[in-house]
């Protein structure tokens, strides 16, 4: 676990900038925050990036080890996706100013009934996820149906293709424990997002149009909103 005294006491660490750590969706690599531009005066900007899981590694484990990566005094963490559901772990593990999550859920009261279902009837498990070399199944888990047709896009943003990631990460979406929200958490979520539909949702920033890869071609919105979401 990460040893958070030692980091606030750390005179390396202070800086009047916010810090922000950005973690991408599953499979994704931090290029999809490529158009996201913050003042450097004011922000401080981190970029995450996904490990491969140990052998039968706990979501909270998994947690714990990129928490380690974060080196800021109580950062403000914002995830999309899984990442989303990954900073709120992390959230679990540090003190943090804010979470923000996009595309994403609060709390298993927010999954779809199909990922629901899929819980109690382990029918992912079937999903020949190694069989997957164009990334279609991936890119549809990950980025949405919108990106589907854009396979020189999602070939450029998701750059983890190891089956056993795969496999690891939409367990862990599935079989999520966390009943309520965590407090200080703000959800911007597109209203077109078929991955996790807005039907589903409750307490969040709208996005019309939005789909699940939004924050890729949406990024005027983030750009225009993000600081003010930021600071407030």
């Amino acid at each position: 676990m990460l040893d958070v005294n030692f980091i606030a006491n750390d005179p390396f660490m202070s800086s009047d900038k916010i810090p922000v750590y950005f973690m991408p969706g599953m499979a994704a690599n931090p290029k999809i925050f490529e158009n996201i531009q913050l003042d450097p005066t004011v922000f401080e900007l981190h970029y995450l990036s996904w490990d491969l899981p140990n052998k039968n590694e706990s979501l909270q484990s998994y947690a714990s080890r990129i928490a380690q990566r974060i080196t800021h005094k109580n950062p403000i963490l914002l995830g999309v996706s899984f990442g989303g559901i990954l900073v709120q772990e992390i959230a679990k593990i540090i003190v943090v100013r804010k979470i923000i999550i996009v595309s994403s859920v609060k709390s298993t009261q927010e999954l779809p009934k199909k990922m629901i279902f899929a819980k109690h009837t382990k029918i992912h498990k079937l999903i020949p996820t190694q069989l997957v070399t164009n990334m279609e199944l991936v890119a549809k888990f990950a980025l949405g149906d919108f990106m589907q047709k854009r396979i020189h896009l999602y070939e450029k943003y998701l750059s983890v293709r190891d089956p056993y990631y795969i496999d690891w990460s939409i367990d862990q979406i599935v079989n999520w424990e966390q009943a309520k929200a965590i407090p200080n958490t703000i959800h911007i979520q597109g209203t077109l997002d078929t991955v996790f539909p807005v039907d589903y949702i409750k307490d969040f920033i709208p996005i019309p149009k939005g789909t699940h890869s939004m924050i890729i071609y949406k990024y005027k919105w983030f750009n225009e909103n993000l600081p003010d979401i930021l600071k407030d």
